[in-house]
């Protein structure tokens, strides 16, 4: 089962590399692949939110949902799973970029990706999450295209992120109705 997943793995990045990448994206999707490093855009993001007292909560769920998804993901899963990066396994493989130095499984700028950005589409108003949902994909789409992820890793992560935005959402309504008698976006 697992050899077939990493056939699979494999054949999907070996046919992006063949048949999508191209001079004109490649600088396109390394730009795109960047924003997501360190989640530093969407750190900024949260941050921007907690300027303003009506969006205040909904920058720190993001906040905490970037937390959850680097200590689940790249402290946590990442060590415990040590899966190797694609380049050094798939023979003809390219990178677009460095090395990375850690492991791959998940993909931490997916799964923080995706955790800040379901917050914003489930908390603002629906055009600016679903711009950030869709930001989250391309960021998800560019681990792929530049060669640093599996697309399992890359789900996976999704995934992750995902789960760790939905439970910071309850466990944030949790704690606000225990300290407010109700949920706080409603007083």
């Amino acid at each position: 089962m697992l050899e077939l997943l990493m056939e699979l793995d494999s054949n999907i990045l070996l046919w992006i590399q063949e048949v999508l990448r191209n001079p004109i994206c490649d600088p396109i999707f390394i730009f795109i692949t960047s924003l997501g490093n360190m989640g530093a855009l969407w750190i900024l993001i949260s941050c921007i939110l907690l300027i303003f007292k009506k969006t205040r909560r909904i920058g720190m769920m993001s906040l905490l949902a970037l937390l959850g998804s680097l200590i689940v993901n790249n402290l946590i899963i990442k060590n415990l799973v040590a899966r190797t990066r694609p380049y050094e396994l798939i023979t003809g493989l390219q990178l677009l970029i460095a090395r990375a130095t850690d492991f791959s499984f998940p993909s931490g700028h997916t799964g923080s990706s995706f955790a800040s950005a379901v917050i914003l589409y489930k908390e603002l108003p629906k055009k600016y999450g679903i711009l950030a949902l869709i930001l989250a994909t391309l960021i998800a789409f560019s681990r792929l295209y530049i060669g640093i992820h599996y697309p399992s890793d890359v789900i996976c992560g999704a995934l992750s992120g995902i789960l760790i935005a939905l439970f910071v959402r309850k466990a944030y309504g949790a704690f606000e109705k225990s300290k407010y008698g109700q949920s706080k976006e409603h007083l």
